[in-house]
């Protein structure tokens, strides 16, 4: 018979797959593994060192984790004072950030507009590559488009394997310019594809800023107010960097190890980005508000909304996980200085607006999830969870218009900054190819010929 017939067939293969794959969870703790690469008390594993970002969430004291606020900081800066400096003085800061992260140092007014102007040289994109890489392979998925394309640019440069720091950097500022326009190209052949609109392609406008150009190539009347640039400006400053133990950053330092190119690496970011428990968990945050407004009737009442979080906890409702997304991080306890400031924006953005209810929502979410999680686990330390960044940048994004499609992929073009500074920083001072060790559980077996099975 052949196993691979029918639909009962690939049923029972899966269920001897997970009989001879599965691993009894108490192993990890009797070998002492640390799943996921986390401590039983919720720290990270080392395995490395950077100057490029700190993730600060806790203090260690006489040996016990004390909660702190917590701090995101880059290159030495709080992104709270990069960001408040950036609004007082009212510009765009997108791009000073980038150059931070990649070069170490805040620049000058002319060095910044120096680099502004590179940027804005780099952003056409080659010759035919909307068409060929993008047009005639549209994607419901940006993110799986994102990766493909990025991976596409590596045949279009006669330098891609050329091993020196300065083709490190000019890649790397490559990317920071086109991923916005492979972004908002490959949403408008997704409209026209998938959703019969008309595909429509504006040309690039070099004086505008990073924000600026993403509104302007997405908006058919190309029309944004300055509120809304810097708003967006101000998300993608926030989802620049996040230290090089998050998951795509490590993903694009772990492939830099091996020696490979600049483009696999930062495929391979994006493609670690575009999962659920990482920068896909805003769709998710999306998804789970619109749960709530429909099963809670009164959303100014506490107590409902209580009832709907446990159920969810339980696995009542929802999607089946368990998790109330946006709450919680490997890192901050207290708070997370990027959901700190977006639900400042929110709260300014919604405000007498028909999303102020949705703002309202949420925040109750988030003040109400600590203690139902604690009171779920009784574990006192599961009270110490926060809001993280996706609790508020997904209604951020759908305030400013930004569709559904796109909150992941605005994730990514933000954070190709931080991974082309860790896989820069990797190429610099890594020099051995990252291999941790597997201890194997499985049992010695006798082969048996093929006429015995």
């Amino acid at each position: 018979m052949n196993h691979f017939e029918n639909a009962a067939s690939i049923e029972k293969l899966c269920e001897d797959l997970k009989e001879y794959s599965a691993i009894d969870p108490a192993l990890f703790q009797k070998y002492h593994v640390n799943r996921g690469l986390r401590r039983p008390d919720g720290t990270g594993v080392v395995a490395g060192l950077t100057k490029i970002c700190n993730v600060h969430g806790y203090v260690l004291n006489e040996g016990e984790l004390e909660a702190i606020p917590g701090e995101l900081i880059y290159r030495g800066y709080q992104i709270t004072d990069l960001v408040r400096n950036v609004e007082k003085e009212n510009r765009f800061g997108y791009e000073e950030t980038a150059y931070l992260l990649l070069f170490g140092t805040l620049p000058d007014a002319e060095t910044l507009a120096g680099f502004r102007k590179v940027l804005a040289n780099f952003r056409e994109l080659p010759d035919s590559f909307v068409i060929d890489m993008i047009a005639k392979a549209p994607s419901h998925n940006i993110m799986n488009k994102l990766a493909r394309s990025v991976l596409a640019l590596y045949s279009y440069d006669p330098d891609c394997e050329l091993r020196t720091i300065e083709n490190e950097v000019r890649v790397a500022v490559s990317m920071i310019a086109r991923l916005p326009v492979i972004m908002t190209s490959a949403y408008q052949v997704k409209r026209q594809h998938f959703d019969g609109e008309s595909l429509i392609m504006h040309p690039l406008r070099p004086e505008e800023s990073t924000a600026e150009t993403i509104l302007s190539l997405l908006r058919l009347d190309r029309q944004y107010t300055p509120e809304e640039a810097h708003l967006l400006d101000i998300c993608m400053m926030l989802h620049a960097e996040h230290g090089g133990g998050n998951n795509s950053a490590f993903t694009c330092r772990v492939l830099t190890s091996s020696g490979t190119d600049p483009y696999s690496a930062y495929a391979g970011a994006i493609s670690s980005l575009k999962g659920f428990r990482h920068g896909g968990a805003n769709y998710k945050v999306i998804d789970q508000l619109e749960l709530f407004k429909e099963k809670v009737k009164n959303p100014d009442n506490d107590g409902e909304v209580a009832d709907l979080i446990r159920k969810v906890l339980r696995r009542q409702e929802g999607d089946g996980a368990g998790l109330i997304y946006g709450m919680g991080h490997a890192v901050y306890t207290l708070s997370d200085p990027r959901a700190v400031l977006l639900k400042e924006k929110a709260f300014e953005l919604a405000k007498g607006t028909q999303f102020e209810e949705d703002y309202h929502l949420l925040a109750a979410i988030e003040r109400l999830t600590p203690q139902l999680v604690g009171e779920k686990s009784q574990n006192a330390a599961a009270k110490n969870i926060c809001a993280n960044v996706d609790m508020y940048s997904g209604l951020v994004y759908r305030m400013l218009g930004v569709p559904e499609d796109l909150f992941t992929p605005m994730f990514a073009v933000s954070r190709i900054a931080g991974w082309a500074a860790h896989r820069i920083e990797e190429v610099l001072t890594g020099g051995r190819i990252m291999r941790p060790a597997y201890k194997s559980i499985a049992k010695k077996s006798v082969y048996k010929p093929l006429s015995q099975r």
